[in-house]
């Protein structure tokens, strides 16, 4: 789909695909986002200094549950921001209309907007939007790609030869999970934390990150990454360790190897 179709761009009797509506559902609410930053925004608190909310955030999940309602009625909708549709169907979309709040509100690029479909609970499509740089990732049909190309496999490199990307704020250094993360980060050659996971899983399916780790993760920032990474041919998994659910995404062997480490 072009970068600047949209989910109004529908022609009577000629229903988007899903994953063309994914792709414009996430290219309408990343550019509605942008437009909304140009005019200034102010953020609210959600449950910490790092966790905001904005009119963006709630504008863009809003624009995107009108836009499933008219083209997908009978699927279900789990937003981020509060959206709550039951499934007819058995479908059901995550709805993340900006992923890196922090970064939007401060201006730091790496935020953008996601959305991912499951059938009774198989995930089928995944879309981000990258506002910086530009670029729309849709995974369908176990194939992944970026602005309509196709994208080649993930390399397959070991963790200690891996970025590994997270992310961590002040909760993340205190408790069960403190330990095993900082042994699992203290075995990879480097770290990066960019405040926006799918952006990060996006990178992963890029090649750029070899293994994206996080704990106890929402669908609406695993599921939209998950399937990029996942049809670039990389391994995604949940393990349960230290009392924490692990998501893990990337290279099959580093994830394997952080897998051993995390339960070991």
């Amino acid at each position: 789909m072009d970068d600047h179709a949209t989910a109004d761009a529908a022609v009577t009797g000629t229903p988007l695909t899903d994953a063309a509506l994914a792709a414009a559902l996430v290219t309408d609410a990343a550019r509605l986002a942008a437009d909304m930053r140009e005019g200034g925004t102010t953020a609210e608190r959600k449950t910490s200094a790092a966790d905001l909310v904005t009119a963006a955030d709630r504008a863009a999940e809003d624009l995107v549950r009108t836009a499933l309602l008219r083209h997908r009625p009978d699927d279900g909708v789990l937003g981020e921001e509060g959206a709550r549709v039951d499934a007819v169907d058995g479908r059901r979309w995550t709805v993340d209309p900006i992923d890196g709040t922090y970064n939007y509100v401060a201006g730091l690029p790496a935020w953008c907007s996601a959305v991912s479909l499951e059938a009774d609970g198989a995930l089928l499509v995944g879309a981000v939007r990258r506002h910086l740089p530009a670029e729309t990732w849709v995974a369908s049909d176990g194939r992944t790609t970026r602005d309509g190309v196709p994208v080649p496999a993930v390399p397959d490199v070991p963790l200690a030869g891996s970025s590994v990307a997270t992310f961590l704020n002040a909760s993340h250094l205190r408790g069960d999970a403190a330990v095993p993360m900082v042994e699992l980060l203290a075995a990879a050659a480097t770290v990066r934390v960019s405040g926006s996971g799918s952006c990060d899983l996006a990178d992963v399916a890029a090649g750029r990150i070899g293994l994206w780790v996080q704990t106890d993760c929402a669908d609406w920032d695993w599921l939209p990454g998950r399937a990029l990474v996942e049809g670039a041919g990389g391994a995604a998994v949940v393990v349960r360790a230290q009392g924490h659910d692990w998501h893990l995404a990337g290279a099959p062997t580093a994830v394997r190897e952080a897998v051993a480490l995390l339960t070991a």
